[in-house]
């Protein structure tokens, strides 16, 4: 049977780090994805014109990854929690009730503070009740670098309790991720190119295949 996915993202850039070559095999499988990008580098601390670049750069991506749909919500990077609780949790909370998803894959709230506020929005948009009900599963991704800074044990830990099998779709997540040539730097760079094989391969070897991607279940129902 084939399902809705969705795919919230706080940046261009983190859905393709976290979960490209998922969303890639999702793709290939048939089922129909969509993306919702929360946040972008926007005025004040950034030019428009850079967050046009990673639009553009967005959209190479999604479109090797197999994404069907995708929605730019343009609220200004690291300013997420600076907008009304209720007014991020509405703006998220539609698209959910638009696609209703079977699936959703969430950012894992880390460092950065914009993936912490999205994922609070995502556990409201997400709760088992309207649109909700049909979510079959949700998981968050990590996302290199900012995941992987969070102060253990005092912060939350990325334990992945999932692992996607990536070794047929690993080249076109490389693929997609060439698209950000803005966002994605050059070894040693934590998100570099380098980097994501190395996760990658790291993540794979643990559940028996030579590239994977994890995920943390938050909530699964058969």
């Amino acid at each position: 049977m084939k399902k809705r996915i969705l795919v919230i993202t706080p940046h261009p850039d983190d859905e393709t780090l976290g979960a490209g070559g998922t969303i890639a095999k999702f793709s290939d499988q048939g089922h129909q994805i969509a993306v919702l990008v929360v946040s972008g580098h926007l005025p004040p601390l950034y030019r428009r014109e850079d967050y046009e670049i990673s639009v553009k750069e967005a959209k190479r991506a999604f479109e090797i990854l197999g994404v069907s749909e995708s929605r730019f919500l343009e609220i200004p990077a690291t300013m997420v929690g600076e907008q009304p609780v209720h007014v991020v949790n509405r703006k998220i909370g539609e698209f959910v009730k638009d696609i209703s998803p079977q699936i959703v894959l969430s950012p894992f709230p880390d460092r950065h503070v914009d993936h912490r506020v999205v994922f609070e929005s995502v556990m409201v948009a997400t709760r088992p009740v309207a649109a909700g009900c049909g979510i079959e599963l949700l998981a968050a991704y990590e996302t290199l670098s900012e995941t992987h800074w969070n102060a253990g044990h005092i912060e939350p830990n990325f334990v992945p309790n999932w692992v996607v099998d990536i070794t047929e779709q690993i080249d076109r997540k490389i693929s997609a991720l060439k698209c950000y040539e803005s966002q994605i730097p050059v070894f040693t760079g934590a998100r570099s190119m380098d980097a994501v094989d190395a996760l990658a391969r790291f993540r794979g070897t643990q559940a028996g295949f030579s590239f994977g991607e994890g995920f943390h279940v938050i909530r699964m129902i058969g």
